[in-house]
């Protein structure tokens, strides 16, 4: 398809007045026609100029139409060919079409038919390229961002489902899931990719300031404004707005934001007119909104109208399998910024990480990987440049991975030790036996143990 949003058609035709008479109407019409006088030339010129759609005689010389058609589908199968054809050889068309033809248009030629015709195949073509597009792009580049695992599989067929459409949506997540990439994914698949994409987090934003930020405001509104400024809904005409942070949206705005739902239009502050605006509104909360509307701290008719799709990014805990690829890839990031040739998670090291909570979820492993990369010297990860994550003391225990204790005294981690026997033993209520067989270890070790590390039952 032509960057510059103009079509490139392709007419084959033997007669130079029919070629000038279908360029000059197709260009009064936006098109932009490239002329072939007969088939061998329209596969040389095809090859070169990738046209959007072919205008094709069947009478010709050297190659006729059918022949050419059927050379050019060879090339691109999904481009669509119309033929034109005299009343004589409709039988002909009709065969072609059979054949993989569009349509076909009878001369003399009736130019609004034609061009209706066209914008039709075009617009097939456009979906039958997106839809291919998503297959491909959705698949293979949210795998490789986000895993592999059943339940990531399930958003990115979501993913599929709501791109092409006009829904608005809720991404729901913990901090660090992802809400942000799934925006911008669903953005670039969708039919407003070639229009601005504006992010706006509304946490980030002082909440006297966030009426004018999303909304813009008049020269004179209040002091300071000294010129017309847009907001982020003006700014994101034609595209998509990505509003982050939706549970600390104030009732006023949430009603402002209501408003503009429901009129596509934004009244900047001083303003007497509205201003059109036509844009996809994409949310996302950390919180769940459903509890936030029973706490009355959201409105529920907004919600309605945000949440026509919701899609729910599961915390990393909850696919552990997508832990060992996503490290792997975020090691190859880290060597790639830091210049280092970084080669392998050992499986310690692995067998952490894998079992760690990742409060801080996909953002907090890339994250590790970074500062574990800086400490390796060889490009291997080993659990002492990851001992790290188990922090410097254990009053919070709860969110501790529980490992057996040979696995944590192999790296030499001595908090980690301590702390896993004080979760065992806050688990058993002190019981010194089941505490000692939860950790794998004999109970005089666990006694030396929590005497060597002064722990307190």
């Amino acid at each position: 398809m032509n960057t510059n949003g103009t079509n490139k058609i392709l007419i084959v035709d033997d007669d130079p007045t029919i070629r000038q008479f279908l360029s000059e109407a197709l260009e009064k019409n936006g098109f932009y026609p490239v002329e072939a006088p007969d088939g061998r030339k329209a596969i040389e010129i095809f090859e070169r100029e990738r046209p959007d759609g072919i205008l094709l005689d069947l009478i010709m010389p050297r190659i006729d139409g059918i022949r050419t058609m059927e050379e050019l589908k060879r090339l691109s199968p999904e481009i669509p060919v119309i033929i034109v054809t005299a009343h004589g050889d409709i039988p002909t068309a009709v065969d072609a079409m059979k054949h993989g033809a569009y349509d076909f248009v009878v001369k003399p030629i009736n130019i609004e038919r034609l061009i209706l015709t066209l914008r039709r195949a075009i617009e097939k073509l456009e979906l039958e390229r997106m839809v291919k597009r998503l297959n491909t792009e959705v698949e293979t580049s949210l795998e490789w961002l986000m895993g592999k695992s059943t339940i990531i599989k399930r958003v990115i067929r979501q993913v599929h489902q709501i791109a092409w459409s006009n829904l608005s949506l809720i991404l729901q997540g913990e901090t660090g899931t992802g809400k942000t990439l799934i925006a911008s994914v669903i953005h670039n698949l969708s039919r407003r990719s070639e229009g601005p994409f504006v992010k706006v987090d509304i946490s980030a934003i002082p909440e006297t300031l966030v009426e004018s930020e999303l909304f813009g405001y008049e020269k004179g509104a209040f002091t300071g404004a000294e010129k017309r400024k847009k907001g982020f809904f003006e700014i994101a005409h034609g595209g998509t707005i990505f509003i982050d942070e939706l549970q600390n949206m104030s009732p006023y705005v949430q009603s402002k934001l209501l408003s503009v739902l429901e009129d596509r239009k934004v009244y900047p502050l001083g303003a007497t007119r509205p201003v059109d605006v036509d844009v996809r509104i994409i949310t996302a909360t950390n919180a769940d909104v459903k509890e936030i509307i029973r706490e009355k701290k959201f409105r529920e008719d907004l919600f309605f109208r945000l949440g026509e799709f919701i899609i729910t990014l599961p915390p990393l805990r909850e696919r552990v399998e997508d832990i060992p690829f996503l490290a792997q890839r975020f090691l190859m990031e880290a060597g790639e910024e830091l210049n280092k040739q970084m080669r392998v998670i050992s499986d310690e090291a692995l067998n952490l990480l894998m079992r760690y909570p990742w409060p801080g979820n996909v953002r907090e492993l890339k994250n590790v990987l970074r500062r574990a990369s800086i400490l390796s010297d060889d490009g291997v990860i080993r659990p002492e440049h990851i001992e790290f994550l188990f922090g410097d003391k254990c009053e919070e225990t709860a969110s501790f991975p529980l490992l057996p204790l040979k696995e944590l005294s192999s790296i030499a981690a001595k908090n980690a030790e301590k702390c896993a026997i004080k979760k065992a033993l806050d688990m058993t209520k002190g019981n010194k036996s089941r505490a000692a067989s939860i950790l794998q270890v004999d109970y005089k070790t666990l006694l030396t143990k929590i005497k060597e590390f002064d722990i307190r039952v």
